[in-house]
């Protein structure tokens, strides 16, 4: 079966995602992106300020990977260094096997670009507002010399259609258009360039309820259809439990819990897990399975 989020008129409501691969199998796998004993110090006022301590993560191919924690806990500076923005103070970032750090800026970009996209919490902020709708999906092909100008047209309209959204609005400045269409254009974007891993920070905090249940759903079916790795960072227990075969813990930058997505939400060890599964236990334990929601 295939689990679909239902939109209500409260509340999303959702069935956990099927761990595609085991628990097992995703720790035997060999990792798409991997960060290893990963520290990262800042200096803030005279006084160093350690916002990642020792952290270990690894995200093999196909694997959805949740990152949850309280605001401040280290989930977007780790995010940020494992697609190469941040180099940390100490410890290693891997792609393919690769140490990323080890390579001149150029390099890096060029390993990265065009198998990591990035989905902002904000498409708002996110998007330029001048352009048109074919104008941002089309930029990474253009930047990364991909194809001609009429390649690029067809590409834009595949990936249109395959976020919902209607070819017409080709031409349409985004600064028209809603939230919802906002973070599908977003969505789009990052698959111009057919990456391996997507990153996602906060997806869906920015748009209405209703509106969440669909981008959740289209990350789900992406998934199960592209075979498409995802880092889910969010405070949205349901979007975790919908998405991720497998959920990290955060709490002053340091990894404290990970394991299975069912088991972290259902019978968490940490005391700080504990907390954030009573912070939120109407929406953790939310789930209804709906066979005929659309894609």
């Amino acid at each position: 079966m295939t689990g679909y989020i239902t939109a209500t008129q409260t509340s999303p409501t959702l069935t956990p995602a099927v761990p595609e691969p085991s628990a097992s199998v995703v720790q035997a796998a060999d990792s798409l992106v991997s960060a290893d004993h990963v520290t990262m110090d800042y200096t803030s006022r005279g006084r160093r300020v350690r916002a990642l301590d020792d952290v270990t993560l690894s995200i093999a191919p196909g694997e959805a990977v949740g990152l949850i924690g309280e605001s401040g806990s280290g989930k977007t500076t780790l995010s940020r260094a494992l697609v190469g923005l941040i180099q940390p103070t100490r410890g290693n970032v891997r792609y393919r096997g690769r140490d990323i750090y080890s390579l001149k800026a150029g390099a890096r970009h060029r390993l990265l670009g065009g198998d990591i996209a990035l989905i902002f919490q904000d498409p708002r902020s996110s998007l330029n507002p001048r352009l048109s709708v074919g104008a941002v999906i089309r930029d990474p092909l253009r930047v990364r010399r991909i194809g001609s100008r009429q390649d690029h047209e067809a590409r834009v309209n595949l990936l249109l259609r395959d976020v919902g959204l209607p070819t017409e609005l080709v031409y349409r400045p985004v600064r028209e258009l809603s939230g919802g269409q906002l973070q599908r254009v977003a969505i789009a974007r990052a698959l111009a360039v057919e990456p391996s891993l997507i990153i996602a920070d906060e997806p869906t905090s920015a748009l209405d309820v209703s509106i969440q249940a669909q981008i959740l759903n289209l990350l789900n079916n992406l998934k199960r259809s592209r075979g498409i790795a995802l880092l889910i960072v969010s405070h949205d227990i349901r979007a975790i439990r919908f998405l991720c075969d497998r959920t990290a813990v955060m709490n002053r930058g340091e990894i404290i819990e990970s394991a299975s997505t069912d088991s972290i939400l259902d019978h968490p060890e940490n005391p700080y897990t504990k907390q954030l599964m009573k912070a939120a236990p109407r929406l953790a334990d939310k789930r209804k399975f709906n066979k005929d929601e659309p894609r």
